[in-house]
């Protein structure tokens, strides 16, 4: 046994990321799993550049994309441990000028009609994306193509704001759960609260205390040798450079610091956080939040406690719906029979759209941190499929 695992079925994980490889399905893949605070397997596989030949390596800066949203979402709460606000505070009262936000009511993006919201959007309806924003990128709605046609999350955080105030909101807050912008604007109220940029922040208070090196909204210094490149998924089965790291924009420090997808890290940066939420808010002797406040968070705070299939949309998310609840910044397993894998009850977890995953299992305490970078998330069932690797070899 090794941590709570039985030695000789932990190699079934690696021969599994190997065949994707093998068979040119990603370039490269890292994993990382921990039980009880301790190291019981890592992986590295295949490549970061093709291009170039570089191997993937431990220390490979990544793109987290919307795994962005937990580190953001806590960023939020550690405000509201200060009481900076309530999570039932309308938004409107941080941002002004969402006061008269209508609902999008019938039509299409070039003429439609509205009607007000049956309640106010509040905090925690971004922080559970049951606020009625949602991504341009969707094609699902007229809301969606409003969003492309203003270029919504162009430019800085003030401007996304500024633009937002002026599109219907896609239904009335606290209805439903749409993936969506929602983490975007959490990251705008850090900012509002705190008086900091997004990044200087998450720096300050959430990165250099868990020792997160390499994390940030850029690729921080020292880390560009081993940035990976990103790939896009080009059916059947095979990928082409979408990012090249010698000229990626994550190379630069942006003006808009997306807490939705903006962040890049390694697979170590991004464990030490998990760690933190398994520890209940404290690592290293630094305390980031409170113990309740973790477990409200990961909590299910879909009304009734239903999963996202009784009130989510049949569009892209980074997690299925059955049996799945949503949290404070988190997916949140609420029915492991209905979810269709080996899961926990309570097991909070999150993606991103480069195929990035995690998951934080606190009944077994289990951390699973898998690292690739290929687009989109969707292409192969690779979270699912690490489910029951890892947990087929816990003792």
């Amino acid at each position: 046994m090794a941590d709570g695992f039985v030695a000789n079925r932990l190699p079934r994980i690696a021969a599994h990321i190997d065949r994707y490889v093998d068979e040119g399905k990603l370039p490269g893949a890292l994993c990382l799993v921990s039980r009880g605070g301790e190291e019981a397997f890592f992986h590295a596989c295949g490549r970061r550049d093709i291009e170039r030949g570089l191997p993937m390596q431990r220390d490979t800066v990544v793109r987290f994309y919307s795994m962005t949203k937990p580190i953001a979402s806590v960023a939020l709460m550690m405000l509201y441990e200060e009481g900076r606000f309530q999570l039932d505070d309308p938004v409107a009262n941080t941002i002004e000028s969402w006061r008269e936000l209508e609902v999008f009511a019938a039509g299409d993006a070039d003429r439609y009609v509205t009607e007000e919201p049956a309640a106010p959007m509040t905090i925690k309806h971004l922080l559970t994306h049951t606020s009625g924003l949602t991504y341009g990128f969707m094609n699902q709605h007229p809301v969606d193509a409003l969003y492309r046609r203003a270029n919504v999350n162009g430019g800085t955080l003030d401007q996304m704001a500024a633009k937002l105030a002026e599109m219907p909101l896609k239904f009335s807050p606290g209805t439903r759960w749409n993936y969506g912008l929602s983490t975007d604007v959490c990251g705008y109220l850090v900012e509002r609260f705190s008086g900091l940029a997004l990044d200087e922040f998450i720096a300050e208070r959430i990165t250099r205390p868990l020792g997160m090196d390499d994390a940030g909204f850029c690729v921080q210094p020292g880390g560009a040798e081993r940035f990976a490149a990103c790939y896009q998924h080009v059916p059947p089965a095979t990928f082409r450079l979408q990012d090249d790291p010698e000229a990626s924009r994550y190379l630069q420090r942006p003006t808009f610091f997306s807490g939705g997808g903006g962040m890049v890290g390694t697979v170590d940066d991004y464990h030490r956080f998990a760690c933190m939420l398994l520890n209940k808010g404290e690592l290293g002797g630094h305390r980031l939040l409170g113990r309740k406040t973790v477990e409200y968070m990961a909590s299910n705070h879909l009304p009734g406690n239903c999963d996202l299939a009784a009130m989510g949309q049949p569009v892209f998310s980074e997690t299925s719906y059955e049996g799945i609840g949503f949290g404070l910044g988190f997916s949140v397993v609420v029915d492991p029979a209905a979810a269709n894998v080996l899961d926990s009850p309570g097991e909070f977890a999150w993606g991103g759209a480069a195929s990035t995953y995690f998951w934080i299992d606190p009944v077994e305490e289990v951390i699973v941190v898998f690292m690739t970078q290929l687009l989109p998330s969707s292409t192969y069932p690779i979270r699912r499929e690490l489910k029951t690797l890892v947990y087929q070899a816990l003792v």
